[in-house]
This record gives C-alpha cells, structure tokens and sequence, in this order.
C-alpha cells in the first residue's frame, strides 16, 4: 500500500513538473473584431455597397407614406374610383417596399457574413502565427470566465492584423 501512495505521488510530482513549463495565453476574439483595421475596411465596404440600396428604400418609404398623408388628406373630397385607385397604388407601394426591404436585409446578412468570415480567417491566422512566432503550448478563445493580463494575447493579435496584408 506504501509502494502504491509513494508511486501515485512521484507520478503526481513529474506530472506537475511536465505542466510548469506549459506555457498558456488568451485571445479575447470579440476585442479583436472590435478593433481590427481590417473589420473596419470591411464596414465601409458594406457600407459604400448598400448605400445607394439604402437610399432607394429610403426614397420608396417616403413616396408610400406621401400616398398615405394624401390620401388621409384628400379623402373626403375624393371620388370613389379615384380614393380605391389611390389605395391599390398605396398597397402596390408597400408590398414593393416591404419586398425591397427584405431583399436589402437578405442581401446585407450574406455579405456581412462574407466579409466576417475573411475576417475570422485572417484572426485565426494571425493567432496561429503568434502561437508558433512565441511558442505557446495553449491559446484559448472562447469560454474563458477569467484570465489574467500576463496571458492576455489580444493586444499582440492586433498589432500582427495591422501588419497583415488585406
């Protein structure tokens, strides 16, 4: 029995021994997305892509609420061929404008999740590069409730994306 406890401490002990020259960091993944140059590129991107759709429902949004003021204004004095002609068209106008809206929602969702999964691979790249440039045995993303600044890796990641090429 004595054997045994001094064999299961020993095995303990080389395992601790093993374990101490782990060396263990941290990437805080949402920080990175935050701040990357490259994240930042990608919305402007979008942004310059969608604008003039934007634009288009923006101006489709306003002719509809236009028929609408029109029609709450001119009612009264309307004919009844005239106020049903004027409801088809303000019907008309918002089935196209809701159609348009959700073409522009699909549309913007695809492309978003384009641009961020460039972006996901170039951060995963970037960690990767780290982790072999520093030699870390463990770099953790997701799920970490708490690591401390002497692990925390996130800094050093944006600063290898800024040296990324695009």
């Amino acid at each position: 029995m004595k054997t045994k406890i001094v064999l299961f401490l020993g095995l303990l002990l080389s395992a601790n021994a093993a374990f101490a020259d782990l060396k263990i960091g941290f990437v805080n993944i949402p920080a990175v997305l935050e701040k990357s140059p490259q994240a930042e590129k990608a919305k402007k991107r979008l942004e310059q892509e969608f604008s003039p759709r934007d634009k288009q429902l923006l101006a489709q949004q306003n002719e509809a609420k236009g028929l609408e003021e029109r029609m709450n204004r001119d009612a009264s004095v309307m004919g009844d061929s005239e106020r049903r002609n004027l409801e088809k068209d303000i019907l008309a106008k918002q089935r196209e404008l809701k159609r348009s809206q959700q073409e522009f929602s699909e549309d913007f969702n695809m492309r978003r999740n384009e641009e961020l999964g460039k972006l996901q691979r170039k951060i995963i790249e970037a960690i990767r590069t780290l982790a072999q440039e520093q030699k870390f045995d463990l770099l953790l993303t997701d799920g970490v409730i708490y690591a401390s600044e002497q692990i925390d890796v996130t800094s050093q990641i944006q600063e290898k994306l800024l040296s990324m090429p695009e």
